[in-house]
């Protein structure tokens, strides 16, 4: 029996419920929301479904009900307007996330903690600093979805399978990422001698525009919101493809953020390196071996978050 309670019924927390329930992943679901009557109609919604998938119970509870949760996900907060930025949400996602952090911990002190509200490294820091829980069981969702939007426009331009395409995005979820390419490739072929070995006599391929690339990672978030307010789908799998991942027990890696302890000589911050995600959360982080420009790019990453650390209140 996999049990996951979801704090939040937003646009995200209800699309990782309804991601959750199509894919078979939780025989028990509880959405929890400020405005009970949401989460109410949330799940009403989703349940009337379920004769068409795995037997799943689905309901609106309290915090009382998140007992016995092997995931806690928490999508709890203010979403990000049009022409915003993830960071200057910091304060009042806070907020919020300290009046949320002594129930969740108070009725599920043993579940696995999914952070998935913006800005995500800093709440991810918070909850690992203040909450009590060990370090390990504290994920946030990091770059996981920057690094699905990465392989996905490798395929498209290589015009291959995105199991194919080996690549992450590292650092904050927000403007200061970066893609380390020296350890991106295809097939095991570097990226920057794909050119000469994907031959198709009858395409013309243009040169990879890495800037191009990068851009398009970090507006992509942005360039959604615009369109259509918000962004949930891809979200919403990627969360969904962490809770397989602990919920299997298969260790697998991925870029999400977690509290950083020496690694590549930080420490006291929370971001996205890659780590081995397990039954227990993070069974251990991956140390890459990143020349020194990506890891100056990774510590001005973490000044970044730091200067906004500094400026927030998260007691």
């Amino acid at each position: 029996m996999n049990k996951i309670s979801i704090i939040g019924s937003g646009s995200v927390g209800s699309t990782i419920a309804y991601t959750l329930t199509v894919c078979g992943l939780a025989s028990e679901i509880v959405l929890i929301d400020i405005n009970n009557e949401k989460a109410l109609g949330e799940a009403l919604d989703i349940r009337q479904g379920l004769p068409f998938c795995n037997p799943c119970s689905i309901y609106a509870g309290s915090y009382a009900d998140i007992a016995g949760s092997n995931i806690v996900i928490i999508t709890s907060g203010l979403a990000r307007k049009p022409g915003q930025t993830r960071l200057e949400l910091s304060q009042s996602n806070v907020n919020v996330l300290k009046s949320i952090m002594p129930e969740v911990t108070k009725y599920a002190s043993e579940a696995v903690f999914l952070i998935v509200s913006n800005p995500v490294d800093i709440l991810t820091y918070a909850f690992c600093k203040y909450s009590g829980i060990p370090q390990n069981r504290v994920i946030g969702s990091g770059t996981i979805l920057d690094t699905a939007r990465l392989r996905s426009r490798l395929s498209e331009y290589f015009s291959i399978s995105q199991n194919n395409v080996h690549a992450y995005v590292l650092g904050e979820h927000g403007d200061s990422s970066f893609i380390p390419w020296s350890l991106a490739n295809i097939s095991n072929i570097p990226i920057a001698e794909c050119h000469s070995s994907f031959i198709n006599k009858e395409d013309v391929m243009p040169s990879l525009d890495y800037a191009e690339i990068e851009d398009y990672v970090r507006k992509s978030g942005g360039r959604v919101i615009e369109r259509k307010g918000a962004t949930f789908y891809a979200v919403s799998i990627s969360v969904c493809h962490i809770c397989r991942c602990i919920l299997s027990g298969i260790d697998t890696t991925m870029t999400v953020s977690t509290m950083l302890n020496g690694e590549y000589g930080l420490e006291d911050i929370c971001l996205s390196a890659l780590s081995v995600v397990g039954h227990n959360g993070i069974r251990s982080k991956v140390i890459l071996p990143l020349n020194d420009a990506e890891i100056k790019a990774l510590h001005h990453s973490a000044d970044t978050l730091r200067n906004i650390i500094k400026s927030i209140d998260l007691k």
